[in-house]
């Protein structure tokens, strides 16, 4: 018997899917841009919120918040199974595409919920796949400071001040560094 899935209405989610062994399929930026395209509709067809993501080869990271009366199951059931089929219709395939249930946990915390942000952001920075984490170009960072609020919209004044490299305000700033 499998554990029940952790539920509270209100709460802040870290969640994260792994592909089937593993595998790179997510690796082709066209892959990501299908993904993408899926969390797109699912924000039109769902109640929730994401404050950040990060779409990697193997696996994707997000920062979830349904709203009061939406389910994080069937969200992420609708994201992941919608993009299974895509995907395999698409490449001509059959079978799995994810590993089986998705992960989640509450951010419990300003401090966890930081801490996770962060940890999403500097992802592919860890994996050697860009020097600079708003450069990849899957991920919350990089939308958010383009203004595509389709995934990811802008974040209140306060977490923008926690998080200045999120907002637009510093982006002159950050760019200046580099």
């Amino acid at each position: 018997m499998r554990k029940s899935r952790v539920l509270q209405v209100g709460a802040w989610y870290h969640v994260t899917a792994q592909t089937h062994r593993k595998e790179l399929t997510l690796n082709p930026s066209r892959a990501k841009v299908l993904f993408l395209g899926v969390v797109s509709r699912a924000k039109k067809r769902f109640s929730f919120s994401i404050d950040n993501f990060s779409v990697m080869g193997s696996h994707v990271h997000f920062i979830v918040k349904p709203a009061d009366n939406a389910n994080l199951s069937r969200i992420m059931q609708w994201i992941l199974s919608v993009f299974a089929m895509d995907y395999n219709r698409s490449h001509g395939v059959i079978g799995h595409f994810w590993a089986g249930r998705f992960f989640s946990r509450i951010l419990g915390n300003l401090s966890d919920y930081l801490r996770t942000f962060e940890y999403i952001d500097e992802n592919p920075v860890k994996a050697g796949l860009i020097d600079f984490r708003w450069n990849w170009r899957y991920g919350g960072l990089y939308h958010r400071r383009r203004g595509r609020g389709d995934i990811v919209g802008p974040l209140p004044f306060w977490l923008a001040v926690l998080l200045p490299a999120h907002s637009t305000r510093h982006i002159g700033k950050i760019e200046a560094r580099r």
